[in-house]
């Protein structure tokens, strides 16, 4: 949750943001979102100030500088990957994996589709933990927060998908997440100026 919290404040260009907008934003309980606070507090990643009855979330470093500092602290997103048969997709899911990195950089789209999602219970019957058929499954990873909270569109947002693929070994994928993370970079300063 801490992790979900410290990516929408770098979103937000790292303005200042009041806990209450964030429990709104990411539709959380303001209790949830303050104990997350504290958490980023104590690994010194963000300040909280206090404004009468607001709590204010604040940090000096730029969007790039905080994701950088936070490294380590944050975790892969995702928690396994199961393959479940193309027809059975809810049409609902967001892209993720290699198939949300093509969308975002020059990267060939991969032959099997990959979709994010928080749950993957209601495929217990029909999932395999290996690829079995790549014209006929595709892959669904289960991930450590609702990955819907943090996209604004049908694909994983960018700094998730970065954190999902950060142990990829293969240079072209680690280009491509340079490419991806320098275009958002980009916009969010834009933002912020």
């Amino acid at each position: 949750l801490a992790q979900m919290l410290l990516l929408h404040f770098i979103y937000g260009g790292t303005r200042e943001l009041s806990t209450s907008q964030a429990a709104k934003d990411l539709e959380l309980t303001p209790t949830s979102i303050s104990r997350a606070s504290k958490q980023l507090e104590e690994m010194g990643l963000l300040h909280i100030k206090k404004v009468g009855v607001q709590r204010i979330l604040q940090s000096e470093d730029s969007p790039k500088i905080l994701f950088q500092k936070a490294g380590d602290k944050l975790l892969n997103p995702v928690k396994r990957t199961v393959y479940i048969p193309k027809e059975l997709m809810k049409t609902d899911l967001l892209e993720s994996g290699y198939s949300a990195l093509a969308e975002r950089s020059m990267l060939n789209a991969p032959n099997v589709k990959c979709y994010a999602t928080e749950r993957v219970s209601q495929w217990k019957d029909v999932m395999t933990s290996s690829l079995q058929d790549s014209q006929v499954q595709v892959a669904v990873e289960m991930w450590r927060y609702n990955p819907r909270k943090l996209s604004t569109r049908n694909i994983v947002d960018e700094l998730s998908l970065a954190l999902a693929l950060r142990e990829d070994a293969d240079e072209r994928v680690e280009e491509a997440v340079e490419e991806m993370l320098n275009e958002l970079w980009r916009k969010i300063d834009g933002y912020r100026n």
